[in-house]
């Protein structure tokens, strides 16, 4: 990875992430997705289906044509990677939007993409903002389909915008408010309190499939709580091109006063702030938030509703597994779910129940380029990642020969 350094600063400076965070994590994980679709070329194959002995019936994928590819700022080369990996190995060409917030590793992808030899035109990246650019994609009569990752109030334009336009095919995946249920028979709770501060507080909260709803066992509650307290010391944020930094920044002004704005009115609204919710100044810049944890959150506040994309942790607790499930599924979203348990049954029981795209048992946030990820609800629709992705870049088409007796 010739240019890793320089594309690990590129989102560092952009988006305020730790740079050690994209230089170990986010561009590794790019250059995975790449290769691993460049190693799937040669190894799938089309279909024969199985007719009447005078006639053949072959199922073949062939590229869609153009294909515009919108992408956030949180993670802004790993997302563009998932959406051109699949995209380019299909045939198709790509127009590429990076988000304002962070088009450098775009463009510079772009470049790179021309050294390695990409033909002109194969790969257009092109900055602008939401309302102009991706809106003219979304309307474009000739881009064939658009895959957009993003809030769920702009995937609602897309689908518009297809409408409206030529009926392009649109894949979503949208806004999260995934829940983290600890079970009393979860035996390492240590553990388990480590792997939800991760949850919420890795890159500042600004995950998409984020654990922003906590679901404790009330008999385990006061314990897990203060033990996660502990844990979430290890996430002060600090200067993003600092190497120690656990976390960095958060993007811009405007979404540090959302954010604010979450934590604000929570307290308002009654709920018990145990740790955080402070907002800082580093370097000259206000934009780093405290990891904030709430307890006392009734399941209708705002902050157990909505999606904060922040380091702010509502807690929730439950007396039972039917309650649990219950409090999980009551979201708009249907991203991610997590739940720790030493109970198989259980597991597999809640699991099945949990009304998301990707459950996690006795983990959170698994992720691998070979097994798909996507939500269900207002979380989208359409898989990232896998073959299944490298399927809906493509055109499933039949066709008939009539044989000779």
């Amino acid at each position: 990875m010739t240019n890793r350094e320089e594309l690990a600063l590129l989102d560092s400076l952009n988006m305020g992430k730790p740079v050690m965070d994209a230089y170990n994590i986010d561009v590794p994980g790019a250059a995975q997705v790449f290769s691993w679709y460049a190693e799937v070329l040669d190894k799938r194959y089309d279909e024969v289906a199985p007719t009447a002995s005078d006639a053949l019936a072959t199922i073949t994928r062939e590229p869609l044509g153009v294909i515009g590819a919108v992408v956030p700022w949180n993670f802004p080369l790993d997302l563009a990677a998932w959406k051109l990996a699949p995209a380019l190995a299909a045939g198709n060409s790509v127009v590429l939007k990076p988000a304002e917030q962070s088009p450098f590793s775009a463009l510079r992808l772009g470049q790179l993409a021309l050294e390695a030899g990409l033909p002109p035109g194969v790969l257009n990246v092109v900055p602008g903002m939401g309302e102009t650019a991706g809106k003219a994609l979304g309307l474009h009569m000739d881009v064939d389909c658009l895959a957009f990752t993003g809030s769920t109030e702009v995937g609602k334009y897309f689908m518009a915008y297809a409408a409206q336009s030529n009926l392009k095919q649109v894949w979503l995946e949208c806004g999260g408010k995934s829940a983290n249920l600890v079970f009393a028979d979860c035996q390492d709770l240590d553990l388990a309190a480590e792997k939800a501060a991760f949850a919420i507080f890795f890159n500042q909260g600004e995950v998409c499939s984020a654990n922003s709803r906590l679901l404790v066992e009330r008999s385990i509650h006061d314990e897990f709580v203060q033990c996660l307290v502990a844990k979430a010391q290890q996430w002060l944020p600090g200067d993003p091109l600092n190497p120690a930094s656990g976390a960095g920044a958060i993007v811009d002004a405007r979404q540090a006063e959302r954010i604010m704005g979450f934590i604000d009115r929570a307290q308002s609204q009654g709920a018990t702030l145990v740790c955080g919710g402070q907002r800082l100044s580093i370097n000259g810049s206000d934009s780093f938030i405290q990891p904030t944890i709430f307890t006392n959150v009734s399941p209708d506040m705002q902050l157990a509703q909505e999606e904060v994309f922040g380091p702010v942790l509502a807690v929730i607790p439950f007396d039972s597994e039917e309650e649990a499930v219950r409090l999980a599924n009551n979201s708009q979203y249907g991203l991610a779910a997590s739940l720790w348990t030493d109970d198989l049954n259980r597991a597999h029981r809640v699991a099945k129940r949990l009304r998301a795209g990707t459950v996690s048992v006795n983990t959170v946030d698994a992720l691998d380029v070979c097994v798909p990820f996507g939500g269900c609800k207002q979380s989208g629709f359409g898989r990232d990642l896998s073959l299944h992705a490298f399927d809906k870049y493509s055109l499933m088409k039949t066709t008939w020969f009539q044989l000779r007796s």
